[in-house]
Parts: C-alpha cells; sequence; structure tokens
C-alpha cells in the first residue's frame, strides 16, 4: 500500500532540497513524479526554490478551497503516464480537507505522497495542515536544523527588520519585510520573554 509521508523540520532544515533531491531520485530511475505547493507559498512564485539555488516548477499549485486530489487527477492526465510519486512543498499551509485529499490519493489511487513542511508558527502553534499530517500521515520524519547557539532548533522566530516579533497574522511570507530564524528552545525563550502562545490564551 502506498503512504502519505510528513517529512518537517524548522526553517532552514533543508525540507525544499531534499523534496528536489527525491524528484530528482524518482526521474533519474525513468519513474514520473509530480510536484505541488500550496498557492498562497508566494516565495519562488510558481516553483520549488531552495536555499541552495535550485528550482525547478510545480505541476500544481493548490489555491484555498480547491480540492487537492481533482488538481491531482488533472495533473497526471496532462503529464501522460504512471504517476509514481506526488511531492509536496510548505505543506503546513494546506487545510485538513487538502491534507484528507493527499491521504486518499496514497490509499485508495496507490501513490505515494510525500509532504514537506514547518509544524508550527513563529508563536508555536500548529499549522492546519500540520496538524492533520501528525493526525493521518502513516510516517513521520523530522529533518534537524541547528539554532545559532548550536543546539537542535524546533522553533521558528519572526523578524520585522532586526527584532523578534510574537504577534500578528499565522502566515507571512519570509521575504524582505519578514524574515524567519530556526531556533531552539531556550533561544526562543529568551528572545520571547519566556511566552509562548498558551500564554496568550489562558
Amino acid at each position: 500500500m502506498a503512504k502519505l509521508y510528513f517529512r518537517y523540520g524548522a526553517m532552514n532544515s533543508g525540507k525544499s532540497t531534499a523534496l528536489l533531491q527525491a524528484a530528482f531520485n524518482y526521474e533519474e530511475r525513468d519513474h514520473k513524479v509530480l510536484l505541488a505547493k500550496p498557492r498562497i507559498d508566494t516565495k519562488g512564485a510558481d516553483a520549488v526554490s531552495s536555499r541552495l539555488g535550485m528550482s525547478r516548477r510545480v505541476d500544481i499549485l493548490i489555491g484555498e478551497g480547491d480540492d487537492s486530489r481533482a488538481l491531482f487527477y488533472r495533473a497526471a492526465d496532462a503529464a501522460g503516464g504512471v504517476i509514481a510519486c506526488l511531492l509536496v512543498d510548505e505543506a503546513q499551509f494546506l487545510s485538513a480537507d487538502q491534507i484528507d485529499g493527499l491521504l486518499k490519493i496514497a490509499v485508495l489511487d496507490g501513490i505515494p505522497v510525500i509532504c514537506y513542511g514547518i509544524r508550527t508558527d513563529f508563536q508555536t502553534v500548529a499549522f492546519p495542515g500540520s496538524r492533520r499530517l501528525l493526525e493521518i500521515a502513516h510516517a513521520i520524519e523530522e529533518l534537524k536544523t541547528i539554532c545559532r547557539c548550536g543546539r537542535k532548533a524546533i522553533f521558528n522566530g519572526r523578524r520585522v527588520g532586526e527584532q523578534f516579533v510574537f504577534d500578528g497574522d499565522q502566515v507571512a511570507i519570509d521575504g524582505d519585510r519578514v524574515t524567519y530564524e530556526s531556533l531552539c528552545g531556550q533561544c526562543y525563550l529568551r528572545e520571547s520573554d519566556g511566552r509562548l502562545a498558551s500564554d496568550v490564551t489562558r
């Protein structure tokens, strides 16, 4: 049986690079793959781009309210031939329903789906897509990276200019105004003055 995979990590853990490498590995063996990402991820426009300079145009852009499985069928028909794997970048931005559609592609259509993304936002709150993947994915794997202090990074700090911020919308795409830094627990709590999302909601 094909499986739904979730490979997650903090910012700068090499998720997009790993996705592009997986696509290369399949195609090197003459297996056809499709690449997808959420439309809301405007970084790289219609491409998956890694910090190492690699880039590749996606086959599927999944917009808000779109049926992920229907979009896959359409792209698969256009590509022709047998699809060996669907690779999804920035899966945290998908809705729970769209993740359910990816599970159906794996289980009902027999095509492995490998999702890459981050678990939590800059306030340590799970993204809807990531939460659903943690609930239903057959296999979950952490891609590791390090904090500036050398410890394992698990959180994502948001910067506006030179300052870390801990309030704002859940989604703000990395770019000229907003940047992110992967942090360990100690450095995150130091920068947030010990505040976590649960402290705000109590």
